[in-house]
């Protein structure tokens, strides 16, 4: 296929903005990380009602439930783990719980990104094996190379450089293992986000979901990993940090 000079710009052009609005929302402030994950709830929601509209035209409110568990769920987990505080809410803590730090937030959406671009190109350049029927364009070998490239990226840099750069007056206590065990939980269930999805929009008989970035699909083509692993993530962190 013809290399696409349009269609390489515009989609690197809607990256960069991408990536900018979400560096502003996650290491502005808490209130920036509020509203960047109210735009991103409404946005999936939005979204979610659509695809069912399609799968479902006459009973699609009685599936309507189930965005709690696949969107409001997640959401609400990730915004807890941006606020170190609230996990002493489980142990009677009276530590202040809306302290905002940016730390396990950017290590869950950077990992994911990592897992990301790891798969593309390693199933670029020896994929060849289909991973499933739902989404034929990723392979085994793509799908494993970055899952094992995203933990050791994630364990020995991500974790350890975000630790560093982004410290708050109330600290994670996370140790080395716990940054391999966020990455891992990018990697596998990042991918299995992607897959729900992907059934998702097959069901609906639809390419994207929505047209938020030109080149790249709507908000759950982006948010689709973070959904997952947010839930994943979040309960790691709140039972097992």
């Amino acid at each position: 296929m013809a290399f696409d000079t349009k269609t390489f710009r515009t989609r690197a052009l809607t990256s960069i903005v991408f990536v900018v609005v979400m560096l502003v929302g996650l290491l502005w402030n808490g209130w920036s990380f509020i509203i960047l994950l109210t735009i991103i709830h409404f946005g999936c929601w939005f979204e979610f009602i659509k695809l069912l509209r399609k799968i479902k035209p006459h009973t699609y409110s009685f599936l309507l439930p189930l965005g709690l568990l696949y969107i409001t769920l997640p959401i609400c987990l990730l915004m807890l783990c941006g606020f170190p505080g609230s996990n002493s809410v489980f142990y009677g803590s009276n530590k202040a719980i809306w302290l905002y730090s940016p730390l396990l937030p950017c290590a869950i959406i950077f990992s994911i990104w990592i897992n990301d671009t790891m798969a593309y190109i390693v199933g670029s350049f020896i994929g060849k094996t289909p991973l499933s029927k739902i989404s034929p364009k990723k392979t085994w070998e793509g799908t494993i190379g970055g899952i094992l490239l995203c933990i050791l990226v994630g364990g020995f840099f991500i974790g350890p450089l975000l630790t560093s750069n982004l410290a708050t007056d109330i600290k994670y206590s996370f140790t080395s293992f716990d940054w391999f065990a966020i990455a891992a939980i990018a990697g596998i269930f990042g991918t299995l986000g992607d897959l729900l999805e992907s059934k998702i929009k097959r069901m609906a008989d639809v390419k994207d979901s929505g047209t938020l970035m030109p080149g790249h699909g709507g908000f759950l083509d982006r948010f689709d990993s973070l959904l997952i692993v947010s839930i994943i993530a979040g309960v790691y962190y709140f039972f097992y940090v």
